[in-house]
């Protein structure tokens, strides 16, 4: 069988040539006589494969050197906590934006460490759209603002980002690193899960400036605390060896096809390519406000349950997998990742129209 057209979002689907240079090395990588896998973390070999994979993210996101780059473990979600955790040291006090279940979830998971003020959410209308943000709801002591800057169920994106001043802000950008520029001195701290645009489930990416990382409280777990981590060099444990080698697989892959700025351009082309039709399409419609779209998760309906389970089980003979939208939701979600080609994207289109002119 011919490989598919995965539109999931997350596991996601990954650049063909770095699983093929993936499995020429499987069993032997360079001339080291083992697998990654079979690597011992403190090996020069693997020593080296974490350091070119920090180097090219730093050399890709343009990531100034006053700030830390740590492999870690447990996933965005384990994020939620560890935020709150190490930068809850002042007033106590986080602000946060919910635009999604993740945000909330973020926001749920703060509030057993300090005072969160929600100072603005989407809820009202199934989160839609980015709310409008009035910086005079802000708090002037928070010790960080947080934001989820792509929101993978709902497929809403910042196109601008808060002003807070001298709050550090802080993002989640699980569903968009490495797809579009980001600014990284405007935050105090982005973390990510790579599962979606770095690399295979397993790995968590935290970008944090340096003035952030100090001492914790007692009751802090030592696995918890990014001073351990940025001390250890993502080190003081096993890190997720084996999904830090892909990711930096896909790091030269993203070097190699010119970088962020060239795979924004092709982003923009797949988003208008998908978006343009739903807009004209008499049968799909998409579900986010224009001016919030992601160009990373495209959520779509029809004007009916039946008609969207057709659409469904008809694309997945076809080839079109996963287009099955989150529980929360119904409908459908084309997620197109870096790594998912507008030549995808379009013939993804193409039997969208095909579809509907079927089923008029």
């Amino acid at each position: 069988m011919s490989r598919v057209y995965n539109f999931s979002a997350g596991p996601s689907v990954l650049p063909e040539e770095v699983l093929k240079k993936a499995a020429e090395q499987m069993t032997e990588y360079e001339n080291s006589g083992m697998s990654v896998m079979e690597m011992s973390h403190r090996s020069a070999d693997y020593e080296a494969i974490i350091g070119k994979a920090e180097s090219l993210l730093r050399e890709l996101m343009h990531i100034p050197d006053n700030y830390k780059v740590l492999f870690l473990q447990g996933g965005a979600s384990t994020q939620f906590a560890m935020i709150p955790l190490n930068l809850l040291k002042k007033s106590k006090k986080a602000d946060y934006v919910i635009t999604g279940q993740w945000a909330k979830k973020a926001a749920q998971e703060a509030e057993k460490y300090g005072e969160v003020k929600k100072v603005a959410s989407s809820a009202d209308k199934t989160f839609s759209y980015i709310p409008e943000l009035d910086k005079s709801e802000f708090t002037p002591d928070a010790d960080y603002f947080h934001i989820t800057f792509n929101n993978t169920i709902y497929g809403t994106r910042y196109t601008s980002l808060p002003d807070t001043g001298n709050v550090p802000l802080v993002a989640d950008i699980s569903s968009n690193i490495l797809s579009e520029p980001i600014d990284v001195t405007k935050f105090g701290l982005l973390y990510a899960g790579a599962q979606k645009n770095m690399g295979p489930a397993g790995l968590t990416v935290v970008i944090i400036r340096e003035d952030l990382i100090g001492d914790v409280e007692p009751f802090v777990p030592t696995m918890l605390t990014y001073k351990i981590h940025a001390e250890n060099g993502s080190m003081y444990n096993t890190p997720p060896t084996y999904a830090i080698y892909i990711c930096m697989l896909v790091l030269e892959w993203l070097k190699e096809n010119g970088g962020i700025e060239a795979m924004y351009e092709t982003n923009l082309k797949k988003a208008e390519t998908i978006y343009s039709y739903l807009d004209s399409s008499q049968m799909f419609k998409g579900t986010v406000e224009p001016k919030d779209r992601s160009l990373m998760n495209v959520p779509f309906i029809t004007d009916s349950e039946e008609l969207n389970a057709k659409f469904i089980k008809e694309a997945k003979a076809k080839g079109f997998v996963n287009l099955k939208g989150h529980r929360t939701v119904g409908g459908m979600r084309a997620s197109i990742y870096n790594a998912m080609s507008l030549e995808g994207v379009e013939a993804l289109v193409d039997f969208m129209k095909e579809f509907e002119k079927n089923n008029k």
